[in-house]
Parts: structure tokens; sequence; C-alpha cells
């Protein structure tokens, strides 16, 4: 049977066109109004993510909205499911955190003069917020590619908002890549729209077949939303991305935006073909993501910046993500199953976005304190801003998978799925992650902790709200794992392996 409106079908619509109204918006009114608009839309659309989110739990059930009436492949479906419902409240928790943070930085005093900086700031926040949901709903691979692009277009001008030369490098060379990857995920829709005649991924899945135009439009589409991830060897433009932009750019960034192309590729293969990736190519992606953990891990041990360790940080926190695959693969059918694997993969993406969030916001908050963010000259800042400290320890104990956090809980199901599967090997990286994790956690707070040689004179003021924002943020990640038998169930509601019919 095709898909039909659902009762609150309505709501998936309204959470893609409100930022686009914001934007429009204040577009026409000015950018001394950018600021207020989105101080309207934003807990508005986290209160929306909250009604979907409660109501794909309780029933345990996708949303759906077909536009116009017209039924796919003719027509666009916008469908929340489980992992739609979760990203989506996730990433509204984690924006609306940043909006809160970003005040002292890009808030408009009343009778200023419009500044563009500001301007550009909560018009590309609200932008980023559509586009996020805008690749969680969509039911097609064209408005995916869409959205991945109005993702892209939002999240390079960030890199460079002060307008120096190292972001605006750093800002071009992001460019390129997601550009590249682009280019490879359009070919590949192309290569499937001629052979399938359809992109929908409810109709697609049910179609499509093992030949080698699919397998070639398949490798395309993966290796161009590897290069938007940032999965090693294609994370080249992260670091020095993440690392020269603003604070709160940098949290939005690192929390948000590779969410997006991620969720992506676990559409593509969970939900479009399944059974093609096979053992080989679960293998892959793990070592892929083997090799960012190490890579990544080591190279943040030798940085001398903070917000360079953070990023090369997220580059290896990025390869658990991609464990997830080998540990889903069923061996009987050599499918990938919603199981445990998935769940904890996910919660890991969610964990991940709310620890680096505060982590990057409370980089930011020590950079404004001291002047600089070398971690050999941290010493006695723990004594002047202890909540920015804590903040940071906390998204800490998140990334090295400690309990009760959710890093600990998503990493103990992978463990579980290694296990099971007997692919111990998994496990063993892992392992080896938290305690590289736990290394360079390690060096940052003790330099934090440390007496300082002379008595430490901030340079401002740090507003409180700032401060707490980044630590409500790390608290999230923190209790994520108290909810593990309740909320997190969320993650198979509505599957779409349970709601095909026919054969694939």
């Amino acid at each position: 049977m095709p898909d039909a409106t659902t009762t609150d079908g309505a709501l998936l619509v309204l959470a893609i066109v409100s930022p686009a109204a914001g934007v429009l918006l204040s577009f026409v009114l000015g950018g001394q109004y950018a600021e207020r608009i989105a101080a309207v839309l934003l807990p508005s659309g986290l209160f929306l993510a909250s009604i979907i989110f409660v109501d794909v739990w309780r029933s345990g059930d996708r949303l759906i909205y077909i536009v116009g009436d017209w039924t796919p492949p003719l027509g666009i479906a916008l469908r929340a499911d489980g992992l739609s419902a979760a990203m989506m409240m996730t990433m509204a928790i984690v924006i609306c955190a940043v909006a809160i943070f970003a005040l002292a930085d890009f808030g408009t005093r009343a009778g200023s003069a419009e500044a563009r900086a500001p301007f550009a700031f909560w018009i590309l926040l609200m932008a980023i917020w559509g586009a996020m949901n805008m690749v969680f709903l969509g039911g097609d691979l064209f408005t995916l590619y869409v959205a991945i692009e109005l993702l892209t277009f939002a999240a390079v001008p960030l890199v460079c908002l002060d307008g120096r030369a190292e972001t605006l490098q750093a800002a071009l060379r992001y460019l390129l890549f997601a550009l590249l990857g682009s280019i490879l995920y359009l070919v590949g829709t192309a290569l499937l729209y001629g052979s399938y005649a359809t992109l929908d991924i409810v109709l697609l899945s049910r179609r499509i077949h093992m030949e080698p135009a699919t397998l070639v439009a398949a490798a395309l589409m993966t290796i161009g939303l590897f290069a938007k991830t940032a999965l090693f060897p294609l994370h080249l433009w992260l670091p020095p991305a993440h690392a020269g932009a603003p604070a709160a750019a940098s949290a939005v960034l690192s929390a948000v935006v590779v969410k997006g192309s991620f969720f992506i590729v676990v559409r593509l293969w969970f939900d479009v073909m399944p059974g093609m990736l096979g053992p080989a190519g679960a293998q892959l992606f793990g070592g892929l993501g083997a090799a960012a953990i190490v890579f990544g891990s080591v190279v943040a041990l030798q940085q001398q910046r903070l917000k360079l360790l953070i990023a090369y940080s997220t580059v290896a926190q990025i390869g658990y993500l991609f464990l997830m695959f080998p540990l889903a693969l069923d061996t009987v059918s050599a499918e990938l199953q919603s199981s445990g694997a998935l769940t904890g993969g996910m919660l890991q993406a969610i964990s991940h976005a709310t620890a680096k969030a505060a982590m990057f916001m409370a980089a930011g908050i020590i950079y404004a304190v001291l002047g600089h963010d070398r971690i050999a000259e941290l010493g006695g800042v723990a004594r002047a801003i202890p909540m920015t400290i804590f903040a940071f320890a906390l998204g800490g104990v998140s990334l090295i998978g400690l309990p009760p956090s959710g890093g600990f809980l998503a990493k103990w199901l992978l463990l579980e799925a290694a296990v099971a599967t007997g692919q111990w090997w998994w496990a063993i990286v892992m392992l080896a992650g938290g305690l590289f994790t736990s290394g360079y956690m390690f060096i940052v707070l003790s330099r934090a902790v440390a007496p300082s040689g002379e008595p430490l004179k901030p340079r401002v003021a740090v507003p409180r709200y700032q401060e707490a924002a980044a630590l409500a943020l790390a608290l999230t990640s923190l209790l994520l794992g108290l909810v593990a038998f309740g909320p997190v169930d969320i993650l198979q509601a509505g599957r779409l392996e349970s709601m095909l019919v026919g054969p694939r």
C-alpha cells in the first residue's frame, strides 16, 4: 500500500518551513531583527521537535506527510521514524544551547549599528537548523541531496565569520571537499534514477538489486558522503575549519553539521540497500572507522592548542560511528539489521553531539579568559572558571565512555554486538580509543588544575549564561545513559524494514 499522510504529518512540514521563513524574514526586516527572530523560532523548533519525538515514541510508528497529495514516485514524501525524531530532538537542543552561548559574541544591542557577523550568524544558524530537519525528514535521495547542499552552503560561511586569512583558507578547503562530495553523490543518484525510475527510499528499497550500475552509484554516493562527514582519510578539511571558527560556530560544525551526511549514509545502507554492503564492505567501513579512531587520537595527543585537540578528537569520534556497520551485519542474511549495533551507533552520534558542543563552548570561554588556548599555559584556569572546566571534564567523560554517560551506553551496546558476532577486534579498537581519549583529557585537565606561576587575571568577565549553556549540554551527554531503557528505544520505532511489502 502507498504511504498516506498521518494525523500529525503536517508537523514535519512546519519543521522545515519555520526556519526558512525565519531566514527570509530576517533578510526583509534587516540584521538587527535576525537575533530576535531566532530567539522566537529556535525555542519553538525545540518544542516542535519534542512533539514529534513524543508522538513517534508513543505510537511506535512513523509520521508521514505526502507533499501536495502526490504520492511517490510522482510526488515527495516526508517521513519521521525513530532515528529522525531522536536526531531532530538532539540537534534542536544543541542549536538552542549554542544560540544562548552566542549571545555574548553575536548579540545585537538596541540602538547599535547593524554588523555583518551577527546578521550572518543568526541567519546561518536558522538555515542549518532547517537543512538538518530536511535531512532527517527527507523521504527520497534527491531531497536529501538538496538538504545536504543547503547544509553545506550554510555551514561554510560559519568557518570564516571573522574574515581572517587562515579561516578563509580553511573555509575554501571545506567548500572544495564538500563540492566534490556533492558531485559524487549527485552522479550516484542519477544512476539510480536511470536504473529504477524512482529515488523514493521506500520504493527504491523494494526495487533495488545487485547490478553494476547500482554498485557504482552506491560507491560514488558513499565516497561523497564520507568526504562531507570527514571520515579518515577524507578528513583534511575538518581540523582547520573547526579550530579556526568562532567557538559557537565550532560547536555547531562539530556537533551538528557532520551528523547530516552521516545520517544519509545510515539511510542509504540500512534503509535503501541493507543487503548490498556485504561482509567485505562492512569490514571496510569498520576499518576506516578504526583508522580514524587511532589517527585522530594520536594526533590529538600531540596538539598544543586546545581547539585543535578537540577538532582532531572529532576526527577520532567520527570513527566510532562507522564501527556499527560490521557489527550490525547479520551473518545469515548478510543484511544490515536494526539491532543493538544501530542503536549504539546512533546513540554515539547523539552523545558526541552534546559532549563536543559543550567542549568547544568551554574552549571558547577559556580562550576569552586567557587570550589564548595553548594547553601548556592553562595553569590556574580551573580556579578562574571552575564551571567551564567542569563542563569540559563532563564532556570528556562521555567521550571516554565512562558510566553513566551516553557514550558509555553507546560503547556498551557496540561491545555487546562485537561479542555476540565474534568480532573481538572491534572491541579492542573501542577500548584502545577510550584509553587514547583518557590520555588527552588527562593532559588538558592536569594543566588546567595546576597552579599558575603568576596570579591569573581574566581578560574578560565571562557571562554566566555562557558557562551554563556549556554545562547544560555536558550534563545532557552525561545523563543520556540514565534513560537507556526508556526513550532510547525510540531509535527502533518505525524502522523501514518492518514496513516493507514485497521483495527487496
